[in-house]
């Protein structure tokens, strides 16, 4: 890095760190970039794996407790509290200290949290581990409001379908509460979150190419998160494929985008009416 570029970027890090949640506040309103996040779950750990391109100016939410970090891969310079500027250099191991992390990444950047907990509920993980701001807060209310009246179609199709099959409402969303055949899975490229069609779903938090899998939905006779929290859209993005061993694998129909700039990515969904059809086939 030349000496006049490093001078450029300790400049661009200083303004931003000085006003900080103004420039998150302006940075929200430019187009985002793609920052994959891949989540991971060990007995007692819990691993959120964040990858950024090269090239990208990062705002960290608040951390709200010391933690281990693993910086994989990348280098990339951060902005201390006192104003100076640090190059690190993968691969590194050390204790991060509470607080946020601004950095200008020079080369594409894998990152590893790693947080002591039995939890797996990715939800509740970023409330107990993450501050995110006022401002974060208040565009993400105002993006979610806008894909929820996108997915009003969805919802009034859902209800059409569990009609054609005979189920009533109370009788889907009692299957759908029933945790007594529920196994948990972790590492794959989404999560269980607050859905925009209904209750909570399924959302991609990585980019995931068509004919991926995208994860296991039933295994040896029990529901994965993805046999549970997929919701059903008129036109969707994936599909349940029977195995010949019985069990059910969810598939990518398209491409579906992973998170952007720290936004959720797309929410995965199924067509009922199909999935319903391969568990009558199932059962015969």
């Amino acid at each position: 890095m030349s000496e006049l570029f490093a001078t450029a970027v300790h400049g661009v890090l200083a303004a931003v760190w000085a006003n900080l949640e103004r420039a998150e506040v302006g940075m929200l309103q430019l187009p985002q970039i793609d920052c994959p996040v891949i989540h991971r779950f060990s007995p007692g750990i819990y691993i959120r794996e964040v990858h950024i391109p090269a090239g990208t100016l990062a705002i960290g939410h608040r951390q709200r407790a010391e933690h281990l970090n693993i910086f994989l891969r990348g280098r990339v310079s951060i902005i201390n509290e006192n104003g100076s500027v640090t190059e690190l250099i993968a691969p590194m191991i050390f204790t991060g200290k509470p607080g946020r992390k601004v950095g200008w990444v020079h080369e594409d950047m894998v990152w590893l949290n790693v947080y002591p907990t039995e939890e797996n509920d990715v939800e509740r993980l970023e409330a107990m581990f993450l501050d995110k701001s006022i401002g974060w807060e208040e565009r993400a209310a105002i993006t979610r409001q806008s894909r929820i009246l996108q997915r009003e179609e969805d919802r009034a199709d859902y209800f059409v379908v569990f009609k054609e099959f005979g189920i009533s409402g109370e009788t889907a969303r009692a299957q759908s509460e029933d945790e007594s055949d529920q196994i948990p899975l972790g590492g794959y490229k989404c999560k269980v979150g607050a859905s925009c069609i209904e209750g909570r779903g399924l959302i991609a938090t990585a980019p995931i190419e068509i004919g991926e899998l995208i994860m296991p939905a039933r295994v040896d006779g029990k529901r994965t998160p993805a046999g549970r929290y997929t919701n059903h859209a008129k036109d969707p993005n994936a599909l349940m494929v029977l195995r010949a061993n019985g069990d059910i694998d969810l598939v990518a129909l398209r491409n579906i985008r992973g998170c952007v700039g720290g936004d959720d990515g797309e929410e995965i969904t199924i067509d009922y009416c199909r999935s319903l059809e391969l568990q009558i086939k199932r059962a015969a």
